[in-house]
C-alpha cells in the first residue's frame, strides 16, 4: 500500500502545489495589472504562467523524486530528464519576463513621445534587442543542459584546446550570416531604416514589416512580401520616405494643347484639393514646365502627410481635373493636326531659270529628232 500511495503524494502533491501557487501567482499578477493600469508590466507578466508553473514543477519533483520510490531502477535517467525540463523551463521564463521589461519600457516612451520616426526606431532597436536576448539565453540554456551530461564535461577540456581553430573555421564559413548579424545590428542602432518606414528597393514600393538580425521583409502595396538580407541595407543604395518625417510632396504631369486655360485650372486645382481630405493643406502649385510643337507639359504639386495619402490626392487630382476639363475646356485637350499642307511661296527669278533649262533641253531633243529623220 505505501508503494502506491508514496508516489501520489509526491507526485500529485507536487502538481497541487504547482497548480495552486501557479494560480495564487496570476491572481496577484491580476489585481497588481487592475491598479496599475497607466502600465503593461503586470499583464505582460501573465504570459509567463505555463513557463512558471513548469519550473515549480519539475524542481518541486527533481528534489523530492528520490522519496517517491518510483522506478528506482531509473531514478538517474528520470533525473537528468527532470533537471533538463528545468532549465529550458527556466530560459523560458527569463525570456518572457524580458520581454515584458523590455515591452513595457517601449510603451512607456511611445506614450511620452509623439514624435512617429522616432518611436519607430526605437521600436525597431527594442525588437532587435529581445532577439539578441532571447538568442544568448537559448544558447546558454543549450550549453547547461549538455553540461549536465558527464561525457561533455570530459569533453570540455578539449573542446575549449580547439575553440580557436573552430572559431576560424566557423567564422570563415558562416561569413555571410556573420555580416548579415552585424548589419542588422548596424541598421538598429544606426537609425538607417525602422519598422514602419515606407521605402523603395529595386523598383518596388512597400512598407517595412520585420527586421530580424538576418533578413529583413518590405510589405508592397499590392500584400506581397519582398524579403532581403539587412546587408541588402548597408551595402546598396535605397530609398527612405520616412526619413526624418512622414510628409511627403506629389507631382502629377499633364500633356494638353498650347490653348490650355492655364489660369482656370489653376483655381480648379485649390477646389479640388479643399475637397479632398487627404491633402494636408501645407502647398499646391500648377504651373507649366515644358512645351513641344504640339502640346504643353503641365504640372500640378501637391503635399500629404504620409506616403499612402500622396497617391490619394495624386490620384484625386489626376483624374478630376481631366474630367473637368473634358467637359469644360475640351479643346485643350492633346490633338492631332490633319489640315492640308501648304505649300512654301514660289520665287520669280528660280522659276524662270528652272523654266528656261527646261525649254532649252526640250528643244535640243526636237532637234536631234529631226536630224535622225532627215539622214533617214
Amino acid at each position: 500500500m505505501e508503494n502506491v500511495l508514496r508516489p501520489l503524494i509526491v507526485i500529485g502533491g507536487s502538481v497541487v502545489l504547482t497548480l495552486v501557487i501557479g494560480w495564487a501567482t496570476d491572481q496577484l499578477l491580476r489585481k497588481a495589472d487592475g491598479r496599475h493600469s497607466e502600465t503593461p508590466l503586470w499583464g505582460l507578466l501573465r504570459r509567463g504562467r505555463i513557463p512558471y508553473q513548469l519550473v515549480l514543477c519539475a524542481a518541486m519533483l527533481r528534489g523530492s523524486y528520490d522519496e517517491a520510490w518510483l522506478l528506482r531502477e531509473h531514478r538517474v535517467a528520470v533525473g537528468q530528464f527532470l533537471t533538463l525540463v528545468l532549465i529550458g523551463a527556466a530560459a523560458w521564463l527569463v525570456i518572457r519576463i524580458a520581454a515584458a521589461i523590455v515591452e513595457t519600457s517601449y510603451s512607456r516612451y511611445a506614450r511620452a513621445h509623439h514624435d512617429a520616426a522616432r518611436v519607430r526606431r526605437v521600436r525597431t532597436q527594442v525588437s532587435l534587442i529581445m532577439r539578441v536576448v532571447s538568442a544568448i539565453v537559448g544558447v546558454v540554456a543549450v550549453a547547461a543542459m549538455l553540461l549536465t551530461f558527464p561525457a561533455m564535461r570530459a569533453a570540455g577540456a578539449s573542446l575549449l584546446a580547439s575553440a580557436g581553430i573552430l572559431g576560424i573555421v566557423a567564422g570563415v564559413a558562416a561569413q555571410s550570416t556573420l555580416g548579415n548579424m552585424f548589419a542588422g545590428l548596424q541598421i538598429a542602432f544606426g537609425d538607417m531604416v525602422r519598422l514602419g518606414d515606407t521605402v523603395v528597393v529595386d523598383g518596388e514600393w512597400g512598407t517595412v514589416e520585420e527586421i530580424t538580425l538576418t533578413f529583413l521583409t518590405v510589405r508592397t502595396w499590392d500584400e506581397r512580401r519582398i524579403t532581403m538580407p539587412v546587408s541588402y541595407f548597408t551595402s546598396k543604395p535605397f530609398e527612405n520616405w520616412s526619413r526624418g518625417s512622414n510628409q511627403m510632396t506629389g507631382i502629377v504631369y499633364w500633356h494638353l494643347d498650347h490653348s490650355a486655360p492655364v489660369e482656370a485650372m489653376r483655381e480648379r486645382l485649390r477646389d479640388i484639393l479643399r475637397e479632398c481630405p487627404a491633402w494636408d493643406g501645407r502647398a499646391h502649385n500648377l504651373v507649366v514646365t515644358d512645351s513641344t510643337p504640339n502640346t504643353i507639359q503641365v504640372r500640378a504639386l501637391v503635399t500629404a502627410k504620409d506616403a499612402d495619402d500622396i497617391w490619394t490626392v495624386r490620384v484625386a487630382v489626376r483624374e478630376q481635373m481631366l474630367s473637368w476639363l473634358c467637359a469644360e475646356h475640351p479643346y485643350a485637350l492633346p490633338r492631332v493636326n490633319t489640315a492640308d499642307a501648304v505649300l512654301p511661296p514660289s520665287r520669280p527669278a528660280l522659276d524662270d531659270h528652272l523654266d528656261g533649262r527646261v525649254n532649252g533641253h526640250l528643244d535640243g531633243h526636237r532637234d536631234a529628232a529631226a536630224a535622225r529623220r532627215a539622214r533617214g
